[in-house]
């Protein structure tokens, strides 16, 4: 054909599972770590749909030594017999077949969370090797697949008892699709916590035989009350849990919240053990009975005193936290990426129930009603006091968009999806990025010292701290309840800061900012992290730029610089010419140039900027939570634990 010819020839059909190894992140987002994960998360899902329908209560995960993974359950198994139109096994069907599955007859799963059919096929096409065996009908049977194609029939290869069901399924990732190979031990662990606090007739046990065999074992009969408990472990509460259950228009609703004395809102909603990111009907229906119960009887108990004091909902949700779980037999998800619930029954539903339940707490609990008003009061009072130094910073055009912050380089280019803005640590550094960067979309905003631990302050404290009001006047997407993403002048937020501890901190200390404040950022995927070089290495006139340890060492290998130079200590090197090659190691961002920062980290052709994602809003919240609350036992763990993987400067 000429290159010009468009014709039926030229209609490629991909049969089976050839479209999953084409396109794989449309099945499962990426072939990085993030997929790699992925595939665990798809075969476990399966395990908790038999436990949801109440046909399993064990799930066991093993990661070997050769990093593939084991997911065992004790569920009916897998269906083995000929399936009546496919004319070959249905477990063959299931594993090979996109759109296969259980989960579209509601009569074998009334409720699942793999809706789409394609989990455990798409696993097995993007598997160099898989091999499923089923406990059924007191036998056991086994099929083996390379690459998603059945290598043999499904074959009978012995007995088993009578009752004795389940499914085992091995697979080892394909290298051939996977950038990284490499299962995380705490990835897979943080998923299986979080699906047994949601479940809890489930015992989900994970084992790594490849470090010294750790092992951890996840049973929560509190359920998600221990989930809420879990998440508060930092803070201190202000009452015990408030839990509710119960049913309404044929929806399974389970609830669990308390306030504490933190001033950040954690929410994580559930359904069908899907966190739905976005939220959606239920979590709307939740948060209206909050605030409507809580309005009622603050005013029925004549709490509120004072006139000039209206409560709003977010004045009723600061210190709280809570997760929402519901169970729906056709949920309806915007988008495939299911983060948003659609449902419009839902909300009526679990307004209806909490709003019933809360109210029957508050009367006979009235010591804790009474604490969680006092607690909405003071909210309030901060939100108040917040508004009013907003008001005052726009008379002074400090938050005006059309005054921008004096020290904000902007760029030239007026569309936000074309723009990006580096958030630079230190004037040194901001001066060497605004003579670097590209002005045409490159804006750079340079911070002095480190901003305000936000975790610890009310939001007027916030609002007064000079370095963040640069930065929400500078996004110009507003703050707090008018905060919109799409108001952001740019599409891309790049943090940039030093490598060492002192950059780390004030890394860790933007990104807390950004997560409890302008989160939708993070979400939408609009923050990113720089990754500056640690040394250069020049011999002769050519000049290398190393990020960390290793890619150091491969650099000198290539240079063929061995023996001593190889094993020799950064300090030692640094600065230091060995062999005809010198070595320097960076500092800080200031002390390179203007073109070394945009050759080596501005520069959008040769840069490496990692992107802020949001795997686990649950466990984000741990994390920012145990790193800059008020308890210092848990950090001091956290850092006890992790220590072995920080790159430090002493």
């Amino acid at each position: 054909m000429s290159k010009n010819e468009y014709s039926a020839k030229s209609i490629n059909v991909l049969k089976g599972l050839e479209a999953v190894r084409k396109r794989p992140a449309m099945y499962i987002g990426d072939v990085s770590a993030r997929g790699l994960h992925h595939l665990v998360n798809e075969v476990v899902d399966n395990s908790i749909d038999e436990a949801m329908v109440g046909y399993a209560d064990k799930i066991g995960i093993i990661i070997h030594k050769d990093e593939s993974v084991t997911v065992e359950d004790n569920g009916r198994g897998i269906p083995v017999d000929i399936h009546p139109e496919e004319k070959r096994s249905a477990l063959e069907v299931v594993m090979t077949v996109l759109h296969a599955g259980g989960k579209f007859d509601k009569d074998s799963y009334k409720v699942s969370g793999g809706l789409h059919g394609v989990g455990v096929s798409v696993v097995n096409a993007l598997s160099e090797s898989l091999k499923v065996e089923v406990k059924r009908n007191g036998a056991i049977f086994f099929q083996e697949y390379k690459k998603g194609v059945p290598v043999k029939p499904v074959k009978e290869i012995g007995k088993c008892k009578k009752n004795e069901t389940g499914t085992t399924v091995t697979f080892i990732p394909d290298k051939e699709i996977f950038k990284v190979t490499t299962f995380k031990f705490d990835t897979v662990a943080e998923r299986m916590r979080e699906l047994a606090y949601l479940n809890k007739n489930i015992t989900i046990k994970i084992k790594d035989e490849r470090n010294g065999g750790e092992e951890i074992s996840y049973h929560f009969k509190g359920g998600i009350v221990e989930f809420v408990q879990y998440l508060d472990e930092t803070r201190q509460p202000l009452h015990k849990t408030v839990y509710v259950e119960g049913e309404r228009d044929n929806t399974p609703i389970e609830v669990a919240f308390q306030y504490s004395d933190s001033y950040t809102e954690n929410i994580f909603s559930y359904v069908n053990n899907i966190n739905t990111h976005e939220g959606g009907t239920h979590l709307v229906g939740f948060k209206t009975a909050l605030t409507r119960t809580l309005n009622n009887y603050a005013y029925k108990n004549n709490l509120i005193k004072d006139n000039k004091i209206t409560l709003t909902g977010d004045d009723f949700r600061e210190g709280l936290t809570a997760v929402i779980s519901i169970k729906v037999a056709e949920p309806q998800f915007e988008g495939q990426t299911k983060t948003k619930l659609g449902n419009s029954e839902t909300k009526s539903a679990v307004e209806t129930l909490v709003g019933e339940k809360l109210a029957e707490f508050l009367e006979e609990n009235p010591p804790v009603g009474r604490k969680i008003l006092e607690k909405c009061l003071r909210a309030a009072e901060a939100r108040e006091a917040a508004r009013k130094a907003r008001d005052l910073a726009r008379r002074k055009n400090a938050l005006d968009n059309m005054n921008l912050p004096g020290k904000l380089a902007d760029c030239s280019i007026t569309d936000p999806e074309h723009c990006e803005i580096y958030i630079v640590e230190g004037d040194s550094a901001g001066g060497s990025a605004k003579q670097g960067r590209d002005r045409r979309f490159q804006a750079i905003l340079p911070l002095k010292g480190k901003i305000l631990n936000v975790e610890k302050a009310k939001i007027n404290k916030i609002l007064e701290n000079e370095e963040i009001k640069a930065m929400i006047s500078a996004v110009g997407a507003g703050f707090g309840a008018e905060f919109d993403p799409g108001k952001a002048r740019y599409g891309k937020i790049i943090l940039m800061t030093d490598a060492d501890v002192d950059g780390s901190h004030i890394r860790t200390l933007l990104l807390t900012f950004l997560y409890r404040h302008m989160k939708d950022l993070i979400t939408a995927g609009k923050v990113y992290i720089a990754q500056p070089p640690l040394y250069k290495i020049k011999k002769g006139k050519e000049e290398f730029y190393a990020y960390d340890d290793d890619e150091r060492k491969e650099i000198l290998k290539r240079l063929k610089v061995n023996g001593k130079a190889e094993l020799e200590t950064t300090e030692t090197m640094e600065e230091g010419a060995v062999k005809g090659v010198s070595i320097s190691r960076y500092k800080g961002l200031g002390e390179m140039n203007p073109e070394q920062l945009w050759t080596t980290t501005m520069n959008p052709e040769t840069r490496t900027v990692l992107q802020v994602t949001l795997e686990s809003a649950a466990n984000a919240d741990k994390i920012f939570e145990t790193l800059m609350g008020d308890a210092v036992e848990p950090r001091r763990e956290f850092i006890e634990k992790n220590a072995k993987y920080a790159n430090l400067d002493i």
